[in-house]
């Protein structure tokens, strides 16, 4: 099972890397915080002094056809949000 899936690089995510140390990464849902520690620890090298899950609903989205309304919905994920020890950082495209 993979547990990263992927960093989440928008402008709020970059932004809170900048002011607090703090790295933001898509991960499984069944993922718990003590398994998201281990892989990050290991995968990049670093110390993990804590971390924040969420589970983000997806968006409703809508459009208009020939037949009609037609609705549905992106899919749910959940978030890491992980902070590290002063003076560490995380290199994304270290490990590609």
């Amino acid at each position: 099972m993979e547990l990263l899936r992927k960093p989440i690089l928008t402008e709020k995510a970059s932004a809170l890397t900048e002011k607090s140390n703090r790295f933001t990464f898509k991960v499984d849902h069944k993922a718990n915080k003590l398994q998201i520690k281990q892989v990050i620890e290991k995968m990049y090298g670093v110390n993990v002094l804590a971390i924040n899950t969420m589970v983000v609903e997806g968006k409703v989205k809508s459009r208009n056809t020939k037949g009609g309304l037609v609705t549905g919905r992106s899919p749910k994920y959940k978030k890491a949000i992980v902070t590290l020890k002063a003076g560490e950082t995380i290199d994304y495209y270290a490990n590609i």
